[in-house]
């Protein structure tokens, strides 16, 4: 298992330099008045949780906060296991729970438990060390366009009929987290069947994207009817699109959860300022800027939700599967899609 695990290390690496993926990662030297931090896109972007948080600390601490965009989560632990001699980033936001033993066996973390941690719900807690300190949590759906003129599909196995031929939207599980949950939803689901169900599923498949994002991108607009993302989705188009068009289908089969986490880099720069920059994220500050930025629910249950999560569905049944099969998993799906 550990030499399944680290080929997908490697394979991270090795697409995200093939595709470039990378290239806008830039190193940016540490000072004892600077954290560094790598994220990914929706995170760092202006219309993200990544400004407003940098405001909050900088405004907290007097410590400034660069952020720097690394595409999706599983380029940010690229990244990170590339300066793994020399890193450039303080902290690494975004790792999930998929990815959690495939950032441990990088070795670019240490473990930093937060005197904060209390904040975070028992079942949400990534690991017993504290390598990664959950900040959020949404459920993985497929998020459908009720403009179509194809039906909502009632299942996963739905999904592979004739009428769904090219019109689901999905992402590269090598960089993309989304892109991993749903293959993490199909071996949940299906056991040692996943292989079968992905044959099935290969015509739906209009093309993997490389990250949420672009993915995301393509799905509103009009490239497809369907796209993986999270049951939260809708409260987004609800709060600023004010449209009901786009709905999170539930499946009876249930739902992967994504558990998402930041952590102290290993042998970095500023080690005390990434430590509180943990204990910040745990903060009511931090965590009340999440729901409307992040689009993902924040591990503080005290956080009162925007009117908008109206319009995102709970899952009826979580689906759990251990990250190291899903790592195992990747190479066999994306082997039979390009059969």
């Amino acid at each position: 298992m550990k030499t399944r695990l680290a080929s997908f290390v490697f394979c991270f690496v090795s697409v995200a330099l093939a595709t470039g993926a990378l290239a806008g990662c830039s190193r940016a030297g540490s000072r004892p008045d600077e954290l560094v931090v790598y994220a990914y896109d929706s995170f760092t972007a202006e219309w993200g949780p990544g400004p407003e948080l940098s405001r909050l600390f900088a405004e907290k601490t007097g410590v400034k906060v660069t952020m720097i965009s690394c595409g999706d989560a599983a380029q940010v632990l690229s990244r990170a296991v590339l300066e793994k001699r020399r890193p450039g980033a303080d902290v690494l936001v975004g790792i999930d729970n998929n990815l959690v033993d495939a950032a441990r066996l990088s070795g670019v973390l240490e473990p930093y438990r937060s005197p904060a941690h209390a904040v975070v719900p028992g079942d949400l807690a990534l690991d017993e060390d504290w390598l990664l300190t959950p900040y959020d949590w949404g459920y993985f759906a497929l998020i459908y366009d009720s403009a179509s003129s194809v039906p909502p599909p009632e299942s996963l196995e739905a999904l592979t009929r004739p009428e769904y031929a090219r019109r689901l939207i999905l992402m590269d599980p090598r960089t993309s987290t989304p892109g991993l949950g749903f293959v993490a939803w199909t071996v949940a689901a299906y056991g040692d069947g996943y292989l079968s169900y992905w044959e099935r599923l290969k015509p739906s498949v209009l093309t993997l994207a490389p990250g949420w994002d672009s993915g995301y991108g393509l799905f509103t607009s009009g490239e497809a009817p369907l796209v993986i993302s999270y049951t939260t989705s809708p409260a987004y188009h609800a709060e600023y699109d004010k449209t009901d068009r786009y709905k999170a289908l539930i499946f009876p089969e249930g739902h992967p959860r994504q558990i998402e986490g930041l952590g102290v880099v290993k042998g970095c720069a500023n080690r005390a300022a990434a430590r509180a920059f943990v204990d910040f994220m745990l903060t009511d500050d931090a965590q009340y800027v999440l729901p409307l930025t992040q689009w993902m629910y924040p591990v503080s249950e005290t956080v009162v939700l925007p009117e908008s999560y109206a319009a995102a569905p709970r899952a009826g049944k979580t689906l759990e599967v251990p990250p190291a099969r899903v790592v195992s998993a990747v190479n066999a799906v994306l082997d039979a899609l390009s059969k």
